[in-house]
This record gives C-alpha cells, sequence and structure tokens, in this order.
C-alpha cells in the first residue's frame, strides 16, 4: 500500500503537516483520498492484480533505444543474465521464452548488483503456458498515448508481475539519470524562463526537477502534464525506498522499507522545499488514473465483454471483481474535473492536445532505452498504463456512446491496455 507507505514514513520523519490539504488545480485533498483508498480501494484491487487475466503482462523488453546508442555500463547489452538454452525452455509457450536466473549473477561491484537484481524472472507455469495459446486479444485504438509493443513480435513474451515485483535494483547513477533528465528536459513542458539544460544535481540526488513555482508561467494542461511525470517519478521512488535490499549475506537476503532513501527523496530540508510537492504530485497522479476508473466503467459492463483465460467461471468472477471495483470508484466523492483540459478555442484546444498526446508518446519510447530489465518492464507497463487513463479521459463521448452489444468500434482497449492501466493504478493505492 504505497500512499499508506507514505503517511506512515511522513509520521516517522515529522513532516506529515507539508503533505496534508488541497492539491493544485483540483478541489480535492489529501485526506479524503487517503481515507478512500486504505479503507475502500486498496483491499479489493490487491486482490484483483492476483488474477490470472491481471498478472500476465506481454511486453518487448529487447527492443532498441530510438535515441542513443545503449553503451551504459550496467545495461541490457554488458548486465542481463544470459537466457537459457533452446532445449531447457518449457515446451508451449506462444514465442521463445527466457529465464533470467537471479542466482546466475555473481556479486560483482554495484553492476553486478544491478543485473542480478534487475533481472526479469519470466518462468510461467506450464499451465499457464498452455492458457496464454487460447487468449485473444482486442482490437487496437489510434488515439493512442503510448507507443504500444508489437505483441505479435517474436521479442514479445509474458511476463509474471507477482515474480518481478517493482522493487530495488541497483540501478542508478548517469545513465539512471539520463533517462530522467530526457524526460524532464526534453518533453515536459516548461516556461521559457527555464535554464537549459536542467542541473543534473538538483536537490543533490542527481534528479531533474522543474521547481514547482516555475510552472505558474504555464497553462493547466502543461502543468498538469508535468505533475503526471513527477508523480510517476515519485511513485517509483517509494517503491525503491519501502521494498529496498537491506541485507543480502550467505543467509539470505531481507527487503524492507529504507526511511533514510525515502528520507533523502522527500525530506523537505533536504530537497530544498520539493519533497513534499513531489509526493502532492504523486495524489495527483492518482486521481487523474482514479477518475479514468470512473469513467471506463460502460466499456467493461457490456454483457459481450469477457476477462478472458479460457477459465469460464474465473473469467466471470474476475469480471464481477472488476465491475465492484469500478462502481466504488464512481462513489468516490471529490474526483478531479477533466473538462477544464483543453478548453476554450477548438482550434488551439485540439492542437495543444495533439501536443500533449505526442509528448507522453516519447516518454514511453524514452522506457526502451532503460539499461535495467525490471526497470524497464515496470517503466514500460506504468507509462502505457498512465497513457492508457489519458485515452480514457479524453474519449468520453465514444464510451458514453458505445453500443451495450456488439463491437464497439468508436472506443477500444486492447488487452495490454487493460492489464497496463490497472497494475499502474495498483502501484499507487
Amino acid at each position: 500500500d504505497i500512499l499508506y507507505f507514505v503517511h506512515i514514513m511522513c509520521h516517522i520523519l515529522f513532516f506529515i503537516q507539508q503533505v496534508t490539504g488541497y492539491l493544485d488545480d483540483c478541489t480535492c485533498d489529501v485526506e479524503t483520498i487517503d481515507t478512500f483508498n486504505n479503507n475502500k480501494l486498496f483491499p479489493r484491487l490487491n486482490k484483483l492484480l492476483e488474477s490470472d487475466y491481471f498478472r500476465h503482462y506481454k511486453v518487448n523488453l529487447k527492443k532498441p533505444c530510438p535515441f542513443w546508442n545503449d553503451s551504459s555500463h550496467c545495461g541490457i547489452r554488458d548486465c542481463a543474465v544470459k537466457p537459457c538454452a533452446s532445449n531447457a525452455v518449457p515446451g508451449g509457450t506462444e514465442s521463445a521464452s527466457y529465464k533470467y536466473s537471479e542466482e546466475a549473477s555473481k556479486h560483482v561491484g554495484e553492476c553486478e548488483e544491478a543485473k542480478r537484481l534487475g533481472a526479469v524472472n519470466e518462468s510461467l507455469s506450464e499451465e499457464t503456458q498452455r492458457a496464454m495459446l487460447q487468449w485473444t486479444q482486442h482490437e487496437d485504438s489510434s488515439d493512442n498515448f503510448c507507443e504500444a509493443d508489437d505483441i505479435q513480435s517474436p521479442d514479445a513474451e509474458y511476463v509474471d508481475l507477482l515474480l518481478n515485483p517493482e522493487r530495488y535494483t541497483g540501478y542508478k547513477g548517469p545513465e539512471a539519470w539520463k533517462i530522467w533528465n530526457s524526460i524532464y528536459e526534453e518533453n515536459c513542458f516548461k516556461p521559457r524562463t527555464i535554464e537549459r539544460p536542467l542541473n543534473p544535481l538538483a536537490s543533490g540526488r542527481g534528479e531533474s526537477f522543474i521547481h514547482p513555482t516555475k510552472l505558474f508561467g504555464l497553462c493547466v494542461e502543461k502543468r498538469a502534464f508535468y505533475k503526471l511525470i513527477s508523480g510517476l517519478h515519485a511513485s517509483i521512488n517509494i517503491h525503491l525506498s519501502a521494498r529496498y535490499l537491506l541485507q543480502d549475506t550467505w543467509s539470505g537476503t531481507k527487503w524492507g522499507h529504507n526511511i533514510t532513501e525515502f528520507q533523502h527523496r522527500f525530506d523537505e530540508v533536504l530537497t530544498q522545499g520539493e519533497g513534499p510537492k513531489r509526493l502532492k504530485n504523486l495524489y495527483f497522479l492518482y486521481l487523474i488514473e482514479l477518475r479514468a476508473m470512473s469513467k471506463v466503467l460502460p466499456f467493461f459492463e457490456r454483457p459481450g465483454f469477457q476477462l478472458f483465460t479460457g477459465n469460464e467461471n474465473r473469467d466471470r468472477h474476475t469480471k464481477n471483481q472488476l465491475l465492484e471495483i469500478l462502481h466504488l470508484t464512481k462513489s468516490f466523492p471529490l474526483h478531479f474535473d477533466e473538462n477544464s483540459f483543453f478548453a476554450g478555442n477548438k482550434k488551439e484546444a485540439a492542437k495543444l492536445k495533439e501536443e500533449f498526446r505526442l509528448h507522453f508518446r516519447n516518454i514511453s519510447r524514452i522506457m526502451d532505452c532503460v539499461g535495467c530489465l525490471k526497470c524497464r518492464l515496470w517503466g514500460k507497463l506504468q507509462t502505457q498504463g498512465l497513457g492508457t487513463a489519458l485515452k480514457i479521459l479524453f474519449s468520453q463521448k465514444l464510451i458514453e456512446n458505445m453500443p451495450e452489444s456488439g463491437p464497439s468500434y468508436g472506443f477500444q482497449l486492447t488487452r495490454q491496455e487493460i492489464i497496463s492501466f490497472f497494475n499502474a493504478f495498483g502501484r499507487l493505492v
């Protein structure tokens, strides 16, 4: 429970008073979100994400970086765990499957630690492999905010997300900073008064941020874009702090909360006042994805829609769980009003919306430049999930006009969009 973890850490560090009250650009407050999330939503969503449909995500982790040569010391080429030989791979998979063994990595410096901790476990049970042969795919939609993987590619493989939790991997330093600098410097909207390039040593942690006071020179849409990316960045850093490698000895490994790491990234003094604002951006991201959940209900309510895995009874149960959660999200009392986005002059609004979409689409492509396999997995999933949330919010009329039965040609979600959307939101609850 990430929001609960934030709440506890803030109490421990005695700056809870700075992560309270109303969020900028909306009428919701932190306390209302905490109460709704911790008491109502979290237990139900967590259970849903354990189901077969939502735990298996098909992703291509071998796509080359489209922006620069991947020459990182701890990158895919030098630090990835070797795949199993073909005769060691279980039969029946949809495409060649690779296993990544943590035991195969050796304790040799930070790079070797990053390689071992960042490896992706792509092993699946034989039953799951057989079921995946039956799984059908939805038709894609053209109005995407992300560049989706070609799931028919031989390099696209199913990954069991429960076997690959988002946590500390040892991926850090110049190469990790390069990713975030590219996102903030080249893809976030900034006032012209912002100096370029951004200081790579901002706040003493090698992170790129625009100081929040500089955002007031931007329109509400561009401010929201920055806060969504900052909220996503905060979420990743919180998972790193919440599931940190505390001990790694011959007797085993111990994972747990790293208060010092959390403090370095979010304490008001150590971050020169930015830490609590980053946490509020996390809550803003939560609001946006929660609003998308409440708006997409008609798509999933259609009688003919299935969360198909091949087990009819289990699929029916999963859909009922899903609908219960979506109905619950509609009961949230202080939803974000997306109608404040792209209002005014229609021509200018359409131009800004397309610019917004292309900027975010570019960020999704940057995820293929992440050197750590496990970091790349969760980066791709969470950007696709957020992109799906934005697609939902900006397709309101299409969703409202969907037929109750038959195909929905105006609005569609692929299987990968559905899985990434709910799992991305699951990173926040």
